[in-house]
């Protein structure tokens, strides 16, 4: 696993996580990548308009939802769901890594980036695309 400081991502955007932490509504759904907050259990809390613009999943339909089994099955693997399980039981997780979304409706490449907030006992996982350009959210 690719150790890394998530914070660092947020830098060039003048952001911090503790910004991001207690984001909520219009103010995350600004970001310029996807950001999902997962509780504990792997339930979606958040879900930003960016990240329900790439997944080309309506907000409103993943919150509350099992994001390993209900919104993105895909991802429950070792390298995925194994880092963020470990991750919650050890209360710790900075964690960089390329993945691919085998989504049905459009597959693609991402750059995740998983970090555990002892704040709210939650993950973060937030979410930009590979070699793509930017995605304008509606």
């Amino acid at each position: 696993m690719l150790e890394h400081d998530a914070t660092s991502d947020f830098a060039i955007l003048g952001l911090t996580f503790q910004n991001i932490e207690f984001m909520q509504g219009a103010e995350l759904d600004k970001l310029p990548f996807g950001a999902i907050q997962l509780d504990s259990e792997g339930r979606v809390k958040k879900f930003n308009l960016y990240e329900s613009t790439l997944a080309r999943m309506p907000q409103k339909d993943v919150l509350g939802k099992d994001f390993f089994r209900e919104v993105a099955p895909c991802a429950d693997v070792k390298e995925f769901a194994g880092r963020f399980r470990e991750g919650v039981r050890e209360k710790h997780l900075h964690a960089k890594f390329n993945y691919h979304f085998a989504f049905k409706q459009d597959p693609r490449d991402v750059s995740i980036t998983l970090f555990y907030s002892d704040i709210t006992d939650s993950v973060w996982v937030f979410v930009q695309p590979i070699n793509e350009a930017p995605i304008v959210a509606a």
